[in-house]
């Protein structure tokens, strides 16, 4: 996106997601392992994933990243659009590099080991698949045809999903499609001794068909960054994204009567629900940064939300936890259980003043 085009309420917004991610959640889970806090129970539930069928506010983390990169789609390729070759040059190496990093972050591509390889099972990799498909949708159609094809993109994962098994852990089908197509390379695959393999029997997400509502997701931020860049009038660009979001909940919940809210195997319901929530948390945020021009105390987030590869990588890959224990031995004796926790805030401390040096330099890790 360029400069002059930068929405800062993305970036904001962009940044309260990552700060989440790689450091408020994590630290909170260690100190609720630790702490002897009640209280602590009922905010924690909300900061680990639902097990199966519904949703909590850590289920909409993901469905967050995905709607966020949706809306760079418009400011990112628009200048494409008469260069077809160079559009697609981009969104291969974008597809391939964010793909390769899934790969490392999750899928034990630095093991070298290609046995333990996982192909197909982060975030990023969700991220590359939904771009994809909202990037060439984008590129080749008009609005009308953007919006039908979401709409064929969440009925064909509605179709072999709901005639071709149930929506239990074990009997759905998109988790056995993963399973045939994948095989041993399946995140949650065991090795034995023996040089065998089997599937674990409690690990529930799947990948390849879920592809189909990554890319409705994708759109679904595609069109809100449409709205946001054709739309002059600020104001009215935040009661659309405030009504879409509205209707986009209302018709998710509708669905989930039909085919339930599950994050696991990416539902379309869920898709619409959680896609209707990015539309008012984005609406919200657009209309107190961007309109009201007021982001007094959220300026910081930027340290996250511009540099956001950087900080999902470097808060999920590199553990800098030795450093914090290799300069604060000696703390261990006079904090007891605590001193994990202080390990975990170490840690993530370092990535933000990392990210802070980032930012201060001006250096954008961008794809």
């Amino acid at each position: 996106m360029a400069e002059k085009e930068r929405l800062l309420s993305l970036d904001i917004l962009r940044g309260l997601v990552l700060f989440l991610l790689v450091f408020f959640q994590p630290l909170l889970c260690a100190v609720g392992r630790v702490a002897d806090a009640p209280w602590l129970d009922g905010i924690l539930y909300q900061f680990v994933h639902e097990d199966w069928a519904g949703f909590r506010l850590w289920d909409l983390v993901m469905p967050m990243f995905l709607f966020l990169s949706g809306v760079t789609v418009p400011f990112s390729l628009e200048k494409y659009r008469s260069d077809k070759k160079a559009a697609y040059i981009k969104i291969v190496r974008r597809v391939l590099i964010l793909w390769a990093l899934g790969m490392v972050v999750q899928g034990n591509l630095l093991g070298f080991r290609p046995r333990y390889f996982k192909f197909y099972s982060n975030t990023l990799q969700a991220i590359a698949a939904g771009w994809l498909i909202a990037s060439v949708l984008y590129l080749n159609c008009k609005v009308k045809w953007q919006m039908i094809a979401t709409v064929c993109l969440l009925l064909a994962y509605w179709a072999p999903v709901s005639f071709l098994g149930d929506f239990t852990p074990d009997g759905n089908f998109a988790v056995k499609l993963d399973k045939v197509v994948l095989g041993r390379f399946m995140d949650g695959v065991s090795w034995h001794p023996d040089g065998t393999w089997s599937f674990s029997p409690d690990y529930h997400y799947s990948w390849i068909l879920s592809s189909l509502t990554f890319g409705a997701t994708v759109m679904l931020g595609s069109f809100a960054g449409q709205i946001v860049k054709v739309g002059r009038d600020k104001n009215k660009n935040a009661v659309a994204l405030s009504a879409i979001g509205v209707a986009l909940v209302g018709l998710g919940l509708l669905w989930s009567v039909r085919m339930p809210i599950i994050k696991r195997i990416w539902t379309s319901s869920m898709t619409l629900f959680a896609g209707g929530l990015c539309f008012l948390i984005l609406a919200l945020f657009y209309y107190v940064v961007d309109c009201r021009k007021f982001s007094k105390g959220l300026g910081w987030l930027k340290i996250y939300g511009m540099n956001s590869i950087a900080a999902y990588v470097l808060g999920e890959v590199v553990n800098f936890r030795s450093i914090v224990a290799s300069l604060s031995y000696g703390l261990e004796n006079c904090m007891g259980e605590w001193y994990a926790v202080w390990l975990c805030f170490g840690n993530y401390l370092i990535v933000f003043l990392i990210l802070l040096s980032l930012y201060r330099h001006k250096k954008f890790i961008r794809i």
